[in-house]
């Protein structure tokens, strides 16, 4: 096992794996209860940690080798750090794969930058505070203020124990963190989409700076081979297409990906960056009410994951356990995932992308306080910043911002609806995330609010869990309208978007070997199922009444592992079946006949 934990590149659409130094493995840190820390001047009193903590997991994880549960809202952390005396004269860059929740960075006691979002990747230009060859110190201070209603934490407990859907904290560092040296002029970013009409890519770079007479060159291979190379100016902005020989497309069929490289030339024709990079043709659209793959239609059999794992929360343990839960699902008959109430790390969305998984990309939006003006800001710069990033993956297949932002209880409607224009405040909220999501991306639907409350989205989305197939069919077919409406007072109307019932059965079931040693959990419905059988004949006669409603384009099962206390994944937390091998996958791999 390696000495660093999670020693992988961490960004496989953007690679420059020469150059770059893992910072993950043993740090030390200051619990700051008070909140002090800052005013005390901790960040230059670094003897004074008294805690070792692995990163990149949480705090609360048993892999950080800290495993304390209780509310932090506020850490230092700190570690020794030398920038190679190669990369002077260079630009460097300092990654943050995620921090729950604002981080603020120092090299030597002075402030390098800060970052808000405990979902979006970051990164500091920190080249005029490191001196290559030198030891220094960094230090980084997390604020989470999980409670405090300005942001998201998606299925974190707001309680100080885990209950329900709600399941035990994640604060701090939870992602890789890494340096690279690149040229000043280097390229910060490219934007890729695909025609598949064409069978073109379109390569739209970003540099860190514009220089007159640099040149930009993108290159498309295979298996080892060019293909084709196309050069031109480097500008910022200016995209460059690029041809496929007989392209082939992408799919869960055949998940086809082409290697793209991106090169920069200075006036002399030197070069100066070189970055590696991969893509899929493939296109997503919606006519009516299906959802096109390939200008094929497409029933989406999804299911939830919510990526916790019992040692790492947040953080898988090894790059083999994101793989494996993606095989654990495909190997069930799920096409795809709705990855939900957390923004899935890069390395996940690179394995659905090799693998062929359709996903849905989904905020942890759950204890946003919607009618704060603090938290809509907050939340709408970061989730446009996880956008941007996860972008060019070919996996991801619709946008998520929100989920079930209003429950439409009576009580809950009253309460979040009771101030005068409070209505066409909320609505006016999510149609700015659905157009500013669009104007970033306009290749993939938009699912403005999972479930409820809708007010502009391309997918109509509903949440209907029921104990029988008969009840089901009955929610999804109500007599009064032609789909579900959670609350028709206050929701958009429908307009015949794809129907897709992207939560459903949550049948608790423990195996028979667990009983003894499980303590009672959680699940829907209250069914006491006793054997696979039952549980297979349950989740199939749902199954049913979904694929032979011609008028639904999808569903999303809940939920591909148990979690903590909540006991209705069709494999338990630790991954190990319920249901002998293969029970399930004829019944989750059923499709409508209309369907590709």
């Amino acid at each position: 096992m390696s000495a660093i934990p999670r020693p992988e590149y961490p960004r496989m659409q953007f690679r420059r794996e020469d150059s770059w130094i893992n910072l993950n493995g043993s740090w030390r840190c200051r619990f700051d209860f008070g909140k002090t820390g800052v005013e005390r001047s901790w960040q230059t009193k670094t003897s004074t940690y008294d805690r070792e903590i692995i990163v990149p997991f949480c705090v609360e994880s048993s892999l950080s080798g800290l495993g304390y549960t209780d509310f932090v809202e506020s850490l230092f952390y700190a570690r020794r750090l030398t920038v190679p005396e190669a990369w002077k004269g260079k630009t460097v860059l300092l990654h943050f794969g995620a921090v729950e929740y604002a981080a603020t960075v120092w090299i030597d006691g002075v402030e390098a930058g800060r970052h808000q979002g405990g979902s979006a990747s970051f990164t500091l230009d920190v080249t005029e505070f490191v001196k290559p060859g030198v030891e220094q110190e960094l230090v980084v201070h997390v604020l989470d203020e999980l409670r405090s209603g300005c942001q998201g934490g998606g299925k974190q407990s707001y309680a100080p124990y885990s209950a329900g859907c709600h399941y035990t904290r994640v604060t701090g560092i939870w992602q890789t963190v890494w340096m690279e040296a690149v040229h000043p002029a280097a390229l910060a970013s490219c934007r890729i989409t695909s025609a598949i009409e064409s069978g073109k890519f379109s390569v739209e770079p970003r540099f860190r700076l514009d220089r007159r007479g640099y040149t930009f060159t993108v290159i498309v291979g295979a298996e080892g081979k060019e293909l084709n190379r196309v050069s031109g100016p480097a500008v910022t902005g200016f995209p460059m297409e690029i041809a496929v020989p007989s392209p082939r497309l992408w799919s869960p069929d055949d998940p086809y990906l082409y290697d793209l490289t991106f090169e920069l030339c200075d006036e002399t024709g030197a070069q100066i960056d070189r970055v590696e990079s991969y893509a899929g043709l493939r296109r997503v659209h919606i006519e009516g009410n299906r959802v096109y793959l390939n200008n094929q239609p497409i029933f989406q059999r999804l299911v939830l994951d919510q990526g916790f794992y019992p040692d790492g929360i947040w953080t898988a343990p090894s790059d083999e356990a994101l793989r494996h839960d993606i095989e654990l699902s495909m190997a069930a008959g799920f096409n795809g995932a709705r990855l939900h109430q957390k923004v899935f790390e890069e390395r996940f969305f690179y394995w659905a992308d090799k693998l062929g998984y359709l996903t849905w990309n989904e905020y942890p939006s759950w204890g946003l306080s919607w009618a704060l003006p603090e938290a809509r800001y907050r939340y709408l710069d970061e989730w446009l910043e996880i956008v941007e990033r996860d972008r060019n993956h070919p996996s991801i297949v619709a946008w998520s911002p929100l989920n079930e932002s209003v429950h439409p209880s009576d009580e809950c409607l009253a309460v979040a609806f009771s101030a005068p224009g409070s209505l066409e405040m909320y609505r006016t909220f999510i149609r700015n995330i659905y157009d500013r999501t669009k104007a970033l991306d306009p290749t993939r639907p938009v699912n403005d609010s999972s479930g409820y409350i809708h007010a502009k989205t391309d997918l109509w989305t509903v949440h209907p869990y029921r104990a029988t197939a008969a009840d089901l069919k009955a929610a999804i077919r109500p007599a009064d309208s032609e789909v579900m409406i959670h609350a028709p007072k206050y929701e958009c109307a429908y307009a015949g978007q794809p129907y897709v019932i992207d939560e459903w059965g949550g049948f608790k079931f423990i195996p028979e070997s667990r009983r003894a040693t499980t303590q009672e959990g959680w699940g829907y419905h209250g069914i006491d199922l006793k054997t696979p059988q039952e549980l297979c004949a349950k989740i199939e006669e749902q199954v049913d009444v979904m694929i032979n409603d011609p008028g639904i384009a999808g569903y999303c099962y809940t939920q591909l592992t148990d979690v903590e206390q909540e006991e209705n994944g069709v494999y338990c937390y630790d991954r190990t079946p319920k249901v002998p091998d293969g029970s399930l996958k004829p019944i989750f791999s059923k499709k409508p006949e209309w369907s590709i």
